[in-house]
């Protein structure tokens, strides 16, 4: 690590606000001064040990346990001091500015974690599933993050990394001595050994792209001409009364947003105000808002009122909605209309006031995002993840493009497996260290 990286930093390792507990968290150089002034006593390593922590006068800021975890054997791989107090937020600002007086500076975001993979305590890959764990909003989310956290996602890629390697090393050492009688691998060897890395890199694409789903989750809005019922589906998908309904046209103004959980996938559920041609000024902006969210969605659920069938106007929103959107029919107060609720093709017969039909609602959701419904085997990833993952991919592609010429399949090779370890961090610019980093809380 650089010298700048080994002083000592300090911080609220605890979430904002009243609780019975909380932490203050220091990693850096040689901490036996800083323990000295504070419990006033040594301390044996890995074992809590009631302290009254001091402050500068010799007065007792607080009474708590003092953790000691000394390098290499912690979290960051350095010396790294715990102090776990009351958590009430005007004693932990006490106590760590009672640290900071004692020479250690205030940590950045994530700057434990970095430290942690500066050291070798764990991979990017693996450092990034932490921050992806206390974000979790979902348990299949949290198991997911859990699973990078133990390194099975770095596992994977590593894998398919040393398949790289071998290849490119036998590829290097005939380009480099033609004139030694070096078992290089044959042409049919070669596509062999590319054909397995596709596959491999297919199906970790696949399996991050349910992960990615799973992180982020989806954004689904309800479009569609006033009185559809949009409101009443959010109410019904929410499972609570979120969203007002009456009878009178216009009712929803402004875009309302609300989280639900699908089989264990976060969706961020958007209704929308009815689209209709108004005079109304402060109606005109809120149906202008709509096109603006339906932009940004993952899927549109294009709620149509059953009792009136598909009219002109349905058919004029639809014909409006962006090229590239997944979009859904949704046919909604069936139960008025005498219509059976289901599911056929791309269209949801359902009513909200009575829930027929939201079964079959959220499967084709699922279906129309490409949420498989089980988080098993698949790996929580972020957009760099798919991103590098695909370039790999590309790169394997042009690679067996040139297998006849060796010096431009070694390059693509060559670029495709920088492109794949770039995840784990092996081969990462500082600054996206810096921005990977920058996005984690303060005290981790």
């Amino acid at each position: 690590m650089a010298s700048s990286d080994k002083d000592i930093i300090a911080a609220i390792a605890t979430a904002p606000g009243r609780a019975g507990i909380g932490v203050v968290r220091l990693s850096g150089g040689n901490l036996e001064t800083l323990i000295a002034a504070i419990c006033r006593k040594p301390l044996i390593p890995r074992l809590a040990t009631l302290s009254q922590f001091s402050g500068n006068a010799g007065d007792v800021i607080d009474t708590g346990l003092a953790l000691s975890f000394p390098a290499p054997n912690s979290y960051t791989g350095e010396h790294v001091l715990e102090l776990q107090g009351h958590g009430g937020p005007v004693v932990l600002q006490r106590l760590l500015k009672h640290c900071l007086a004692l020479g250690a500076r205030l940590a950045e975001p994530g700057e434990f974690s970095k430290r942690a993979y500066l050291n070798g305590k764990m991979d990017l890959a693996q450092a990034e599933g932490v921050a992806d764990l206390i974000d979790a909003a979902t348990e299949e989310a949290a198991r997911c993050a859990q699973r990078s956290v133990h390194g099975e996602f770095s596992t994977a890629v590593n894998q398919l990394g040393r398949q790289m390697t071998e290849l490119r090393a036998l590829t290097e050492a005939t380009l480099d001595f033609p004139e030694e009688e070096i078992d290089g691998p044959t042409r049919v060897d070669q596509s062999h050994r590319l054909n397995e890395l596709s596959k491999g890199l297919a199906h970790l694409i696949d399996a991050s792209g349910q992960g990615s789903l799973l992180r982020e989750g989806a954004v689904v809005v309800l479009a569609g001409r006033p009185n559809a019922g949009k409101s009443s589906l959010l109410n019904r998908l929410a499972g609570e009364e979120v969203a007002i309904v009456t009878e009178i046209p216009g009712t929803t103004r402004d875009a309302i947003r609300q989280s639900i959980n699908l089989g264990g996938l976060p969706l961020h559920v958007v209704d929308t105000a009815g689209l209709r041609e108004t005079q109304d000024a402060v109606e005109q902006i809120g149906v202008a808002r709509p096109w603006a969210a339906i932009e940004k969605a993952d899927l549109a659920l294009l709620v149509i009122d059953a009792t009136q069938g598909e009219t002109s106007e349905d058919r004029a929103i639809a014909g409006k909605l962006p090229p590239h959107l997944r979009w859904l029919r949704v046919y909604n107060k069936c139960d008025l209309a005498k219509r059976d609720a289901g599911r056929l093709e791309d269209t949801v017969v359902l009513s909200a006031k009575t829930g027929d039909g939201i079964d079959a609602l959220h499967s084709a959701i699922a279906d129309a995002i490409g949420w498989r419904g089980e988080a098993e085997g698949i790996f929580m990833a972020r957009e760099r993840h798919l991103v590098a993952l695909r370039a790999a991919y590309a790169g394997v592609g042009r690679a067996a493009e040139q297998i006849s010429r060796q010096e431009l399949f070694s390059e693509e090779l060559r670029l495709a497996h920088e492109a794949l370890m770039s995840i784990t961090g092996e081969v990462t610019p500082d600054d996206l260290l810096g921005e990977i980093f920058s996005r984690f809380c303060i005290g981790k």
